[in-house]
């Protein structure tokens, strides 16, 4: 029987999330498997994995061939790495002091680069909004002094018909007056 380490999907239309298992290659994607070794939440950004490192080793040391997206899971939380080390103490090349330290340098760089992504992330997340607010601030304002304008405006236009008013009212009374005037004569 040979053994995959490959991906299980779950989840709903459009929203994938799988369980990184080890399992026999005859059975179906999302059939029986051996053991559960993690999970992966491609959905997230950056993706979530949570990799049992031990497990993987373990089914990596007893043959377990990994699909191309389960290998590049493994290499992204260390597990061949593991795997390949251990290879290296079993030839005499390492302690495995030696090689503990090399993992744990490793694994320490990769958390650093991964925090920094998060942080690069939130950043550009926060820069997005801030554009955002003086955008829809900027738009306000000019908003506000558009109404403004209007109602100066509108102001003014009624300003010369009140006064247009009043000298058509003056010139109707003098012409009423002569009209009186030319009656009572």
């Amino acid at each position: 029987m040979s053994v995959k380490i490959r991906l299980q999907r779950h989840g709903k239309k459009g929203k994938p999330f799988y369980w990184v298992v080890a399992a026999d290659a005859r059975s179906k994607r999302d059939g029986k498997y051996l053991e559960k070794i993690g999970t992966y939440n491609p959905n997230t950004n950056p993706a979530t994995i949570d990799l049992d490192l031990d497990s993987a080793v373990r089914w990596l040391h007893n043959g377990a061939q990994p699909t191309d997206t389960a290998k590049a899971i493994l290499s992204y939380k260390g597990a061949l790495l593991k795997h390949h080390l251990d290879g290296g103490i079993r030839k005499g090349a390492l302690t495995q002091e030696q090689a503990d330290a090399k993992l744990a340098t490793w694994l320490e760089a990769k958390s650093g680069k991964v925090d920094s992504k998060k942080e690069g992330l939130t950043k550009a997340q926060a820069d997005v909004k801030a554009k955002a607010f003086k955008a829809e601030q900027a738009v306000n304002a000019k908003r506000l002094a558009d109404a403004a304008k209007a109602e100066a405006d509108a102001i003014a236009a009624s300003a010369p018909a009140v006064e247009e008013e009043v000298e058509a009212v003056a010139e109707e009374t003098p012409a009423a007056e002569e009209n009186n005037e030319a009656t009572e004569a």
